[in-house]
């Protein structure tokens, strides 16, 4: 059941946002946007606005991103919206009690609130492997491990890349545009295994290995050691590399505690309804921290994205304000590696087919995902128009017939389709 509308009477209701990334920065638009009135609180425990996180990785990291336009909106919109920012704060605890809903923050405040949203994000997953507290290991998550990168990042230093998914890669082709050796070590037995089909994991190997990078996977980490200014890393096979630092991306772990601390219920990610509403009345979550129903799909998913993270803060004003916007989208990301753009449209979870679709030596590919026949994701590598149709393709649950679909002769949007029974 949907809230009752509180635009009318929302001059002295309080909501709360717990967290200030993209999916919260939306939030606060969108609730002035549905024309709620009163008083929101965002409360975010780095010194920073709202900012975008995908350009960290990209141009922020490059250095041909100003700070400025990081920004998901500048301070003048929180001005003239009326929104009180805490920054550089954290929130030690949760209040869910009837007649004392609050929220206690680390500098001794207590904030009550009408209506609680959480975007807590997630935290990046650490190497559990002996040494690995080494002071040149770092992590990319937020502005402040940009910055300590960046010092780095001199022509001709040698750095070692543990992880092989797309933030890794990324980070990869910044460096190497920025003259440094680069080394990128993967566990598993392709690049990108854990999202992406061996077909597309290979071409970005030998992309990267194209531009000079050191591609070496089945090779896990399980020692580093060495002096403070020149880590050693040692793989389980017993080889031994050296460099200048080390970056890990293995993972992002969703920031729960808080929430499960509270009762609420959590399962990889605060668990939510297609509305964002938690376990608890009123108080919601958002964000890389959800674990939310898929209708495209009938499952439930944690999503690391940013069209996630936006069209939920969308679905959480609109629910506070009483209106029924169910959050049921085709999931998407990007990646910008050297000159080629990947767009992923879909989840490719449970795949059996894979169909090509242009040939990845001509670097310009579609890598489609069928489950049965039916059509779940696609791979588009520089292939702007085949990502657009995909996405309608898989919100109608449309038929494809995959010998056409493999013939690069015929325009992609004369593909036959039909609807599926």
């Amino acid at each position: 059941m949907i809230l009752e509308p509180q635009v009318n009477g929302s001059q002295n209701q309080t909501v709360v946002i717990v967290g200030a990334g993209q999916a919260a920065g939306q939030a606060v638009a969108s609730l002035r946007n549905e024309c709620f009135e009163g008083k929101i609180v965002l409360i975010g425990s780095e010194p920073f606005l709202p900012y975008q996180r995908p350009p960290l990785s990209k141009a922020y990291l490059a250095g041909t991103l100003p700070l400025e336009r990081l920004l998901v909106r500048p301070s003048a919109f929180y001005e003239q919206g009326r929104i009180e920012t805490m920054l550089g704060v954290t929130v030690a605890r949760l209040n869910l009690e009837a007649g004392s809903r609050s929220v206690e923050t680390s500098d001794g405040k207590r904030i009550a609130f009408d209506y609680l949203v959480l975007a807590t994000g997630g935290r990046v997953r650490q190497l559990s492997c002996d040494g690995a507290s080494h002071p040149r290991l770092g992590y990319l998550r937020n502005i402040a491990d940009v910055q300590k990168l960046q010092g780095f990042l001199q022509e001709g230093a040698e750095l070692i890349l543990i992880g092989g998914g797309y933030v890794g890669l990324e980070i990869a082709a910044v460096a190497r545009k920025r003259g440094l050796k680069v080394t990128v070590l993967e566990a598993a037995p392709n690049l990108l295994a854990r999202v992406a089909s061996p077909e597309v994991g290979r071409f970005y190997r030998d992309l990267h290995q194209g531009h000079g990078v050191q591609v070496h996977c089945d090779s896990m980490v399980s020692l580093i050691s060495g002096s403070v200014e020149r880590p050693t890393v040692r793989l389980q096979n017993g080889s031994i590399m050296t460099a200048d630092f080390l970056i890990a991306g293995i993972g992002l772990i969703p920031n729960t505690e808080l929430a499960a601390g509270a009762g609420i219920a959590c399962d990889n990610g605060i668990v939510v309804d297609d509305h964002c509403r938690t376990s608890v009345d009123g108080v919601f979550a958002i964000g890389d921290c959800t674990q939310h129903p898929n209708g495209i799909y009938g499952i439930r998913v944690r999503l690391e994205s940013v069209p996630n993270a936006l069209e939920q803060g969308k679905t959480v004003a609109a629910s506070i304000c009483g209106k029924s916007r169910p959050y049921c989208q085709v999931p998407w990301f990007w990646s910008d590696q050297y000159d080629i753009k990947l767009q992923t449209a879909g989840l490719n979870i449970g795949y059996d087919t894979v169909a090509l679709r242009g040939k990845p030596a001509d670097r310009s590919f579609a890598a489609f995902y069928f489950r049965k026949g039916r059509l779940l994701a696609v791979d588009a590598i520089n292939r702007p128009a085949e990502f657009l149709l995909a996405k309608t393709w898989i919100a109608k649950d449309q038929k494809i017939c995959l010998e056409r679909l493999a013939d690069d002769g015929i325009s992609p949007a004369k593909l036959p389709v039909e609807a599926s029974n």
